[in-house]
C-alpha cells in the first residue's frame, strides 16, 4: 500500500486504464524496483492462473533503467513461477527482453491454451513453456491411479479385518452354545459321560 501513490503514478504515465483494469485492487501481483533513497523506479505484475502466469502492465518512471531491472523482475518471476506450480508464462509485454529470455509468439494451436480469463486481451501474445504439461498431466494421472488403488487395498484389508473379526465372534458364539448345550444335558443327566464312556470301551 505504501507504494500505491508511486504506482498510480506510473500507470497514468503509461496510461493504464487503472479503474477499468482494477489495479489497485491486484496490488499482491505487482513486483516493484526502487533505488536506494526509497523512490520507486519500476513496477511489472505477475498474475497466475491455475498452473499458468502472465507477465503484464510493466511501468517504468525512467525507461533508461528498464535494462538493469528486468533481469531482477525475470529473476523473482521465475521464482513465483516455481513456487505457484507454473509450468507456461505468458505475456503481450513488447520489450525485445522478453523475447531474449525465451518467450516467443505463440502458434494458433498454442493459443488455445491460454486460460478462458486472458483471452479479451488485445494484442499479440508471447509464450514460454517452463514444464512439459503433458508430462506433468501423466505424472498427475499416475498419481491419482496410485491413491485410488492405495484406497482399494485399505479397503480390502479392512473387509478382510471385518470378516476375521466376525468369523472368530461366531466361534466364540458356537463354542458358547456348544458348552451350555453340553452342560445342559450333563445336568439333566449325569450319568451320560458314564455311559458314553461305557460305550466307548465296549
Amino acid at each position: 500500500m505504501d507504494d500505491l501513490p508511486g504506482l498510480n503514478a506510473l500507470w497514468a504515465a503509461m496510461r493504464f486504464p487503472v479503474t477499468e483494469l482494477d489495479l489497485e485492487k491486484r496490488l499482491t501481483e505487482f513486483q516493484v524496483a526502487v533505488d536506494g533513497e526509497g523512490n520507486l523506479l519500476g513496477t511489472v505484475a505477475f498474475e497466475v492462473a491455475g498452473q499458468q502466469g502472465r507477465i503484464h502492465h510493466e511501468a517504468f518512471g525512467d525507461f533508461g533503467v528498464a535494462d538493469q531491472i528486468r533481469p531482477l523482475f525475470w529473476e523473482k518471476i521465475q521464482m513465483l513461477a516455481q513456487n505457484s506450480s507454473v509450468f507456461r508464462v505468458w505475456s503481450q509485454e513488447d520489450a525485445p527482453f522478453w523475447k531474449q529470455m525465451g518467450l516467443q509468439l505463440v502458434d494458433k494451436p498454442t493459443l488455445h491454451k491460454l486460460p478462458a480469463k486472458w483471452t479479451n486481451a488485445s494484442g499479440g501474445w508471447l509464450s514460454l513453456q517452463f514444464k512439459d504439461e503433458v508430462a506433468i498431466q501423466a505424472l498427475a494421472v499416475d498419481a491419482e491411479f496410485a491413491a485410488q488403488m492405495q484406497a482399494e487395498r485399505e479397503k480390502i484389508l479392512a473387509r478382510a479385518q471385518m470378516l476375521k473379526t466376525i468369523g472368530l465372534v461366531l466361534a466364540i458364539l458356537i463354542a458358547l452354545m456348544v458348552g451350555a448345550l453340553m452342560l445342559y444335558v450333563f445336568r439333566r443327566d449325569p450319568t451320560i459321560l458314564q455311559d458314553f464312556g461305557s460305550g466307548w470301551r465296549k
